[in-house]
């Protein structure tokens, strides 16, 4: 009997974030944390993008001329904003509904998102290339890590970014990110992260510097409940952003 094919997904994972889709949207609902993880994010890909890549920083659509890759982009919270700076923007996620989801929000907004149903390897297998590849809070809630950061790596061009949010597995992470977050504050629905896939820097590293991309930025990002916003910071015990580029 054949062994059968790798793959990234975790059905149960994909059947989690679908049974939720309809709250996508909702900055009070279940993904109120992405909504209020937003703003911090997408500055720091606009900035880097734009230290990278030469653009103006003063420009609405600094991303002109770029084409980026929201990897399970759910209802497309990044992908929008990145659309609206000028990017062409393809939005996967293993979700159908999500995307579903995703395309009715696009179409209310006037947002021009290439959405689809798929997977990254089978984007890479499509020899899709991009100048960003967004990987934002997903890598913790596949099967394989490696084959997922690898497919990831090969959609980027030669010059390109590619940008990690995760969650970094420490007994930290475990108090604040799992039982704060999930059952204290119920910020999130319980389960949504589970201790033993999140993961370490150093599991990300290795498997894009096999592939060829170098890590230029490292970041932690740490929640303030004074101001109720979330800011960079250099403490990466529980999230944190990773930067990698491929030489030109």
């Amino acid at each position: 009997m054949s062994e059968a094919p790798r793959t990234t997904i975790d059905a149960g994972e994909v059947d989690r974030f679908s049974r939720m889709a309809q709250e996508w949207w909702d900055p009070t609902g279940k993904f109120r944390p992405l909504h209020k993880f937003n703003p911090v994010r997408l500055t720091y890909i606009r900035d880097k993008v734009i230290e990278h890549s030469g653009g103006d920083s003063r420009s609405l659509r600094p991303f002109e001329g770029l084409r980026v890759l929201d990897i399970g982009c759910g209802g497309g919270l990044l992908s929008e904003p990145i659309a609206r700076m000028g990017a062409e923007v393809v939005g996967a996620d293993a979700s159908e509904t999500n995307i579903e989801v995703a395309r009715i929000h696009a179409g209310q907004s006037g947002a021009q998102v290439d959405y689809r149903a798929t997977t990254a390897e089978a984007l890479a297998d499509a020899g899709e290339q991009f100048d960003v590849v967004l990987n934002m809070e997903v890598v913790e809630h596949v099967a394989d890590v490696e084959l997922f950061l690898s497919s990831c790596a090969k959609m980027v061009k030669p010059g390109g970014l590619m940008f990690v949010a995760t969650i970094n597995r420490t007994p930290k992470a475990m108090a604040l990110a799992i039982v704060g977050a999930e059952y204290v504050l119920r910020w999130l629905p319980r389960g949504t992260h589970q201790y033993d896939k999140l993961v370490r820097p150093e599991e990300i590293e290795g498997p894009l510097s096999a592939a060829g991309m170098g890590i230029i930025d490292r970041n932690g990002v740490t929640y303030s409940p004074l101001s109720d916003r979330w800011k960079l910071s250099r403490d990466m015990d529980v999230n944190y952003m990773l930067l990698a580029a491929r030489p030109a």
